[in-house]
């Protein structure tokens, strides 16, 4: 996608955007506050600005009157950049001061790391755990009349190097038909063994050549969504991804509610059926969308948390919630796909990665597997954050790991006006710092109907810095603006008002959203002090941060850091992944290495359950402040909230 340049007057601030970005959005980027509260559906007419020189699609409104668009007048949340242009920003749409703004820096994202699945040829490691081979047996006579499976075996033995083969009763129910209907030229499919001691397995044979034709499937078993991919591993590429809700959200929304929902009569057995059910449905558009024959699928390769690890395989979670949380295991030997219900040929092998503990499972050593950080000298912290967030400090030589219950609040729970990253959620903001108006854009540029966890952590970071809020999360009622009121016992900040939204009510946010999600952060910032602490670290020591999960892929990294939710650190050494769970799926598809180091990697990787290390709560009190009781921990933070009182005060 091509990109434009486009400068924003008074203030000279220029950023580079994608072509077809909305105005506002690319002014928020460049850290320029425009007035608007409608989500950028247009209605509100706030957002006015001027193409002085240049040129933009649409942003003409009826709310525009026709002298106003011979002048040059758009409405910025609906004009699209087309090319490079110059745009001012009038004073109704922005107070005019200059010196506020200098102030705001432009968003900063994590940079997004994506594998490079060439190196792995490069490096020698793209050797896929499943493999084709063709065979020309040659027919039995009088003289070479040994059987079927002995003819197999010994010819594989000589063409493929193979020594130690092993077939499964279906193979050899199907072999004697097959060979003999297609001349002995058959296609059968090799599954590596882990160790190098150990058997190569026959799983399935086919008639002539198909070894241009073989197929993986990585899966992610997530508690909210379940993600798929289909792969083709002649060419490592992916042909088909489609994702859907995990069905077992009807019986809860939390890992916790589903286990005590299993413990109910036959409770285990329908959560099992449920997530099968969504599995074997994405399963079905994947297959369908990429056009392959389902015989060629070799392989399914799966990662999930520990519960859901167990809820797919029927396995009784009870013991997960109750001290001392044992799982049933976290190891899990390969399997065939069809025993547990999903629609996949009776040939196709799964493979389920493996867990450390009852809340650090198979998807956050997935993500480990395939960011490589265990082959890594970078002393990185590995971070997936949701309703528990996840962490793994470590590198090459030593990992440890940990879990907290950080509660609802990123994902929207526990927040009045809260919702999940979906249309019409405010997902970011920016306020006056004169007027205190605030400047809301949502998913999808319509009314607003929530607040989604991204945007709730910079609506908290820019009223922080702004004096808005105090260290506890309390607003400042001096201020001269409408917005603060105080509602039934409770003050709040009204960042929409009914006729501006989707839903018909004011949207606000509350001092008790703010606490909640000071909460949230607090859980996941102490449990990371407190893992560096019992291994003997500390967090200047950190090297490289990676953030996994889809929250990831939104949050505003200055903004996270001036919460106190991430340790400062510069953004250039953040990372973001992306679904870390599918990632390290797919990776093990691609490459058999993966599959003989994790055994390995989950050997070295030391857990730390919280609730037993008495500092943790000590460091909790400690984060229940924004962003933190120690601000020389946050020394930026500290800077920046000095220079805009110091600004406010001149001013």
């Amino acid at each position: 996608m091509s990109q434009s340049r486009i400068t924003f007057l008074p203030y000279q601030r220029s950023i580079e955007v994608s072509d077809g970005d909305s105005l506002i959005r690319s002014a928020l980027q460049a850290g320029v506050h425009i007035n608007a509260s409608c989500g950028g559906e247009g209605v509100c007419a706030k957002c006015r600005v001027r193409i002085e020189q240049g040129d933009v699609a649409e942003g003409v409104s009826e709310r525009l009157s026709p002298e106003d668009i011979e002048a040059g007048y758009r409405l910025a949340c609906q004009a699209r950049v087309t090319g490079d242009a110059t745009i001012r920003v009038p004073v109704e749409s922005a107070m005019d001061r200059s010196v506020f703004d200098q102030q705001v820096k432009p968003r900063q994202t994590a940079r997004i790391q994506q594998m490079d699945f060439s190196s792995l040829k490069e490096r020698g490691l793209f050797i896929p755990p499943v493999e084709k081979a063709f065979l020309e047996l040659p027919p039995p006579d009088a003289q070479n009349n040994m059987p079927d499976v002995t003819r197999l075996i010994e010819f594989l033995k000589l063409q493929a190097d193979e020594h130690k083969l092993e077939l499964t009763i279906p193979v050899i129910r199907k072999l004697p038909p097959i060979l003999r209907e297609h001349d002995f030229k058959v296609t059968v499919t090799l599954v590596r063994p882990v160790r190098d001691d150990g058997k190569t397995l026959i799983t399935n044979i086919q008639p002539g050549d198909t070894t241009d034709q073989t197929y993986a499937i990585a899966l992610d078993i997530g508690t909210t969504t379940i993600y798929a991919q289909l792969i083709d591993l002649k060419s490592g590429e992916s042909l088909a991804e489609d994702g859907d809700f995990n069905g077992q959200i009807s019986y809860g929304e939390d890992v916790i509610s589903r286990m005590i929902f299993a413990e109910k009569g036959d409770g285990l057995e329908t959560l099992q059926r449920t997530v099968v059910g969504t599995i074997n449905k994405v399963l079905g558009k994947i297959i369908s969308r990429a056009g392959v024959e389902q015989e060629n699928i070799a392989t399914i390769t799966m990662a999930g948390n520990t519960t859901m690890t167990q809820l797919l395989l029927a396995i009784d979670p009870s013991y997960l919630r109750r001290a001392p949380y044992v799982p049933a295991s976290t190891m899990y030997p390969p399997f065939r796909a069809a025993t547990i219900g999903l629609d996949l040929d009776e040939h196709v092998i799964a493979l389920l990665y493996p867990a450390i503990s009852s809340y650090v499972g198979g998807d956050i050593v997935a993500g480990i597997m395939g960011t490589g950080l265990y082959r890594e000298e970078e002393l990185t912290l590995f971070l997936d954050i949701g309703t528990n967030a996840e962490i793994v400090i470590g590198n090459k030589d030593w990992l440890a790991c940990t879990a907290c219950s950080a509660g609802p609040a990123f994902e929207g729970g526990g927040i009045e006006f809260g919702m999940r990253a979906a249309r019409g959620a405010i997902e970011d903001f920016s306020l006056d710092p004169v007027t205190f108006e605030p400047m809301l854009l949502t998913i999808g540029d319509v009314r607003p109907k929530g607040i989604c966890g991204s945007g709730l952590i910079i609506m908290v970071a820019v009223m922080f810095e702004m004096g808005v809020l105090n260290n506890r999360g309390k607003f400042n009622q001096d201020l001269d603006t409408e917005r603060i009121r105080k509602n039934n016992g409770v003050w709040e900040y009204v960042l929409a008002y009914e006729d501006q939204t989707q839903i018909g009510r004011d949207i606000t946010i509350s001092e008790i959203d703010i606490d909640n999600l000071i909460r949230a952060k607090g859980a996941v910032y102490s449990g990371c002090m407190t893992l560096l602490e019992e291994v003997g670290f500390s967090m200047d020591m950190i090297e490289r941060i990676i953030l996994a999960g889809g929250f990831g892929s939104y949050i505003d990294l200055e903004k996270a850091m001036t919460i106190g939710l991430l340790p400062e650190i510069d953004p250039e050494r953040v990372i973001f992944i992306g679904n870390g769970s599918l990632m390290g799926a797919r990776m093990s598809s691609l490459t058999n290495r993966i599959r003989k180091d994790v055994v390995e990697v989950t050997k070295k990787m030391t857990n730390f359950e919280l609730s037993e290390t008495p500092s943790y709560m000590d460091h909790y009190v400690a984060a229940m402040f924004i962003p933190h009781t120690e601000i020389e921990k946050f020394p930026k933070v500290r800077e920046r909230v000095a220079a805009w009182k110091e600004l406010v005060s001149r001013n």
